[in-house]
């Protein structure tokens, strides 16, 4: 049985998670919006932005492989390691949930572009190109911005207002959670590399098709 100290960490545990969890999803549903409140020039070069990327999958020219497995494990390592790194310093924890939002915004602005331009086609190529990798991203940076903030607010609790509790245990928690999720985020960047340029090419000829009659 669990003491009623483990209870009320895992209960902290659990309303962190629900809260960030919350924040992205609305961060989705404001990206989504914001495409309507591009004007009508913005819209149009979105158009020809993915209208560009289009043509570049049809010609073969959209990079995979190991180049784009070391850029996509670099750029996601980032944010891993700055979200872990805001929760050390404690007065970064605020960030910390900016970018869980930012995180949420980009997700659903990609989506809202090509909805609102391709209705389901678009949809469907979201599918098969945004969500794959983000199945495993997305859990990876909530669970690293769970870490960082309980790390945060425990220094605060036991460190700046009582001075009681070890600091290593936190830490060495902290840390391998950290690290563990740059493990994890590796199985991200190796469908991003490997198999999300398989499936956006199998799409391609639906949104080159849209964008014709456009």
């Amino acid at each position: 049985m669990r003491s009623p100290m483990q209870q009320s960490l895992l209960k902290d545990q659990m309303t962190l998670y629900v809260f960030v969890s919350v924040l992205f999803a609305v961060g989705v549903v404001f990206g989504a919006l914001l495409v309507n409140a591009l004007t009508l020039g913005q819209q149009q070069d979105l158009v020809g932005d993915v209208q560009l990327f289009v043509q570049h999958v049809q010609d073969g020219v959209l990079q995979g492989g190991s180049p784009t497995f070391w850029e996509r494990t670099l750029f996601h390592a980032k944010w891993i390691l700055l979200i872990g790194v805001l929760g050390m310093t404690v007065v970064g924890m605020p960030l910390v949930l900016v970018l869980d939002f930012m995180k949420g915004v980009l997700v659903g602005f990609a989506i809202g572009t090509l909805v609102s331009q391709h209705a389901w086609k678009g949809l469907l190529f979201s599918l098969v190109s945004i969500a794959p990798p983000n199945m495993i991203i997305v859990p990876a940076l909530l669970i690293a911005s769970v870490s960082s903030v309980s790390f945060s607010i425990y220094i605060v609790k036991n460190r700046f207002l009582s001075r009681y509790g070890s600091l290593s245990h936190p830490f060495v928690a902290h840390s391998s959670t950290v690290v563990l999720m740059l493990l994890i985020i590796i199985g991200a960047a190796m469908i991003e590399s490997f198999v999300s340029p398989l499936l956006i090419k199998w799409a391609a000829p639906l949104i080159a098709g849209a964008t014709n009659e456009l």
